[in-house]
């Protein structure tokens, strides 16, 4: 469902999705789609009166974005094409061999796949399922890391794909991350994990929240300024 709200002479358009779920959460993905996610059957003078009080925020968001190109980054699967892995730029190197099926490996600041094949699919999904791997060693790594600073544990930690976002915490503590954060140097990284971290203990993003990450991390805003200005270097096809 479609909504409009006027907010100092600018109109301001979102999608409503009905979820399982008790409160209101506004997300913006780059750089103007606007998706307010609410209870099921919540009336929508409720949901337009929440966006209202949002709306400065909402605009600001928008204009934090626009400018910036958001356009996913072609791919050559191909000898000398660049991949970002932690934050550091390395060659693709294709190495012929009779493995059915390909295998990727990091070797000596070279991502060399090892493959019968050319087919550009496989190779991509190889790389992927790659970067799959090692995100999930580098999550594990740094929540153990972070424990330190909390008194509760996450339920789980899932890698996926999550489009515009890069770290989710549920009700239940289960902590998510894209897959796509290990392309980041590790003190990006170290801010996700830190983020969705302190999200078991406050799940909002109120002041508490914010002093919670600024007490664990004080150089916080340098580091999702990185994310922000940076992260459409992480999406590619």
């Amino acid at each position: 469902m479609q909504l409009t709200i006027e907010h100092k002479s600018r109109i301001i358009s979102f999608q409503i999705e009905y979820r399982k779920r008790r409160t209101i959460e506004i997300r913006i993905q780059p750089p103007d789609n606007i998706i307010v996610l609410v209870p099921a059957g919540l009336s929508k003078d409720i949901i337009i009166r929440e966006v209202k009080g949002k709306a400065d925020w909402i605009c600001k968001k928008l204009d934090e974005y626009n400018g910036v190109e958001y356009k996913v980054i072609k791919k050559a699967y191909m000898d000398g094409e660049t991949f970002l892995y932690l934050g550091s730029s390395y060659p693709l190197r294709i190495i012929e061999t009779k493995y059915k099926t390909p295998r990727v490996t990091l070797l000596q600041d070279t991502l060399c796949i090892y493959t019968s094949t050319r087919d550009e699919d496989e190779l991509k999904n190889a790389l992927e399922k790659w970067y799959r791997l090692k995100m999930k060693e580098v999550i594990v790594e740094r929540i153990r890391y972070y424990q330190q600073f909390f008194k509760m544990t996450p339920s789980g930690i899932v890698i996926k794909e999550q489009k515009k976002r890069w770290g989710s915490c549920t009700s239940e503590r289960k902590l998510l991350f894209n897959w796509r954060l290990v392309m980041a140097p590790v003190s990006v990284i170290d801010y996700v994990v830190v983020h969705e971290m302190c999200h078991m203990k406050h799940m909002n993003h109120s002041k508490d929240f914010w002093n919670l990450v600024e007490v664990i991390l004080p150089d916080y805003k340098e580091r999702k300024k990185w994310l922000k200005l940076n992260g459409i270097l992480l999406d590619y096809n």
